[in-house]
């Protein structure tokens, strides 16, 4: 009789998924005290949503169809999306092109700037990497107008959990990987799936249902990138596992945002000097570019204030400030081999 293999430490019975780590053993019990934090909400001061102004939207540098084998160019569209163009290979990170994050259009998180570059001005994608289902990540009108543009076998590459809520949307494209599972593509390069210390629901009654996860691309040539895009992680050791397992990394995408009040959303979002941190696990090297902030207003710190908090951090730790690109939103970041750098927008 075949022995059965165990279960994951990220898995419950059940089905359910859980951060395995030690730091985020209280994970669940923070999250519960939702009333608390809608309480705190509604009754302190808060910083004012930022004038249009504040945000300037840059004109994105794309290449058409794809970058040259000596460069690496990422453009930031808004919040968690990114279109990443490596030699060969154009992704497309997290789209949410819609203007507010919600299950309703006429409610709910509204932008600040609106997405840039359109959608329509993307050229073509190879795949798209989905981190999780919270609202403002995984869009539905977004997912219809990218299946319109480029087609029902556009590949999608999901966490566990994420085939049928595609299927709903005549979308069947889609590979399912757990934690630390990677899967090859034809342009040369492998994705793998890497743990995040977040959660998921879409609807009240789907809590943790649905894997999450961030996404390691890397070369199959002995010479090409690697990049980590992290999608949205609260600090936990995980950084340091996945520098052991595929690091260095050329580029590594961090989120920096949605962080107060800290004793609420320590459990699900990192802020500016956990980022940094997070890079130092990840092995102190390449380019860091933030993402998740400026965008929506999700949580209580001034929307402006993570880069600011950002830079500090970067200087204090003594880091190579070559290597720090903080983004307007459209704006294309480009890496040459070799460690140049440059922005266009």
């Amino acid at each position: 009789m075949a022995r059965e293999r165990p279960r994951p430490t990220h898995h419950l019975p059940g089905g359910r998924f859980r951060n395995p780590w030690p730091e985020a053993a209280d994970d669940d019990r923070i999250r519960g005290e939702f009333r608390k934090v809608a309480w705190e909400w509604l009754t302190k001061s808060i910083p004012p949503d930022p004038q249009p102004d504040a945000l300037p939207v840059a004109t994105a540098d794309m290449a058409h169809p794809r970058c040259d084998d000596a460069e690496t160019r990422i453009t930031w569209v808004g919040h968690a999306t990114h279109f990443v163009q490596l030699p060969g290979l154009n992704l497309l990170t997290d789209p949410m092109w819609s203007p507010r994050a919600s299950p309703v259009a006429s409610v709910g998180r509204a932008r600040f700037v609106a997405a840039a570059p359109g959608l329509e001005a993307l050229p073509h994608v190879d795949a798209v990497l989905l981190s999780h289902d919270h609202y403002d990540h995984p869009d539905r009108p977004t997912v219809l107008r990218l299946r319109e543009r480029f087609g029902a076998d556009l590949p999608w590459f999901t966490p566990l959990g994420y085939k049928r809520w595609f299927a709903s949307l005549d979308v069947r494209n889609v590979a399912e990987l757990d934690w630390w599972e990677g899967c090859d593509l034809p342009q040369g390069y492998r994705l793998v799936a890497t743990p995040a210390r977040h959660w998921t629901r879409r609807t009240p009654w789907s809590t943790n249902q649905r894997l999450w996860c961030s996404w390691a691309v890397t070369s199959l040539g002995a010479a090409g990138p690697r990049l980590y895009w992290g999608a949205d992680s609260a600090y936990a050791s995980h950084f340091k596992e996945i520098y052991a397992r595929l690091g260095p990394f050329d580029a590594c995408v961090l989120p920096i945002g949605a962080y107060d009040p800290r004793w609420f959303m320590s459990a699900s979002h990192m802020n500016p000097e956990e980022a940094v941190t997070a890079y130092e696990d990840l092995g102190r090297s390449g380019a860091f570019l933030p993402s998740h902030w400026g965008t929506f207003r999700l949580t209580f710190e001034d929307p402006l204030e993570p880069p600011v908090r950002l830079r500090a951090a970067w200087e204090a730790r003594g880091l190579d400030e070559g290597l720090l690109h903080v983004p307007r939103h459209g704006e294309t970041v480009q890496l040459r081999s070799g460690g140049s750098t440059s922005a266009k927008g």
